[in-house]
């Protein structure tokens, strides 16, 4: 099965909303784009910001197609800077992209940065200089988790919009229209259980709704905790149990073992962490084990290894329970 095979047998992907208009949830950002769409030849270059799954990148494609017609795959350049962070991309791939016009039947080109909050310091420093020079000929659209990564000289050139999560509403009316296209059997209590994992982010929400379903084409609570990994849930309760029992090795063999062969996100593993830590820990200590847990997820989320924090996490939580 080759690669678009396998994407157009993926519903979120057959489920992307082609035009703006159809974006889930983000009605006052897509009035304000559509306002600065209407004469496309004065379009800012454009940063997108906020949490995974909300239409970020979605809403980026839909520009691209709406701005450029027919020539939008020829003349629009998708980058993921998460997969290549430093400056060679930004000289090699965005500098040799944005130095040709070979533009005669539309207004620009498009640069679309994926996960640009990825980018090294260095690498936005010489981006910048390539979107002074580029203005003419192209249109930069910068999509980050977290803005504050973007550095101020970069910001203060683009238009910002922040997204905000999917509304538990909006999730199950879309999970619910995408289950009768597909001849699937999914009753409110299904669908309700698909957000109550994947919360607002209706990506992930598509995916766990897909896996579910499997070939018994029926979306059920029992079947979204399977296919959700939530049984292992109860495993991290089982994690820090060993830890706070002095057992900090067999707590990280078993951590690992959750992320890399179950599946677990790190950030799932924390926020699971943080509920087993309310359950188990006593009142003396609960607000400097809270502080642990909050504390290395913020590492985590600003670029340290997750495997080598979780385990410190651990460590950390495992001396306070003791009582050291």
């Amino acid at each position: 099965m080759s690669l678009g095979e396998a994407a157009a047998g993926m519903w979120v992907e057959k489920y992307r909303p082609a035009k703006l208009a159809d974006v889930v949830n983000q009605s006052e950002i897509i009035k304000s784009l559509e306002a600065l769409l209407k004469n496309p030849e004065e379009m800012p270059h454009l940063l997108f910001s906020g949490s995974a799954g909300v239409g970020k990148t979605t809403t980026a494609l839909c520009i691209a197609r709406q701005v450029l017609g027919k020539h939008y795959r020829d003349h629009t350049l998708e980058l993921n800077a998460s997969d290549e962070r430093g400056i060679g991309m930004v000289r090699d791939k965005i500098k040799r992209y944005s130095r040709f016009a070979g533009i005669s039947e539309v207004p620009f080109k498009i640069v679309i940065l994926d996960e640009a909050d990825e980018m090294t310091s260095d690498a936005q420093t010489a981006l910048r200089r390539i979107i002074e020079d580029a203005s003419r000929t192209c249109r930069f659209i910068m999509i980050a988790n977290n803005i504050s990564k973007i550095i101020e000289p970069i910001q203060s050139r683009f238009a910002t919009f922040k997204f905000t999560a999917v509304s538990r509403e909006d999730v199950v009316s879309r999970l619910a229209h995408i289950a009768k296209k597909e001849g699937v059997s999914a009753k409110k209590d299904g669908l309700e259980a698909v957000y109550g994992y994947a919360g607002g982010d209706m990506r992930h929400a598509i995916n766990i709704m897909q896996a579910a379903a499997g070939s018994s084409k029926a979306v059920t609570p029992e079947g979204v905790e399977a296919a959700a990994g939530l049984s292992k849930v109860s495993d991290v309760d089982k994690v820090l149990a060993s830890a706070m029992a002095g057992d900090v090795a067999g707590a990280r063999e078993k951590m690992i073992e959750l992320t890399r062969v179950y599946g677990m996100s790190e950030s799932d593993f924390v926020k699971y962490a943080s509920a087993a830590v309310v359950r188990s820990a006593g009142a003396e200590n609960l607000g400097a084990m809270l502080r642990v847990v909050a504390e290395y997820d913020y590492r985590i989320l600003s670029g340290a290894n997750p495997e080598v924090q979780l385990a410190a996490m651990l460590a950390e939580l495992a001396a306070l329970g003791a009582g050291k």
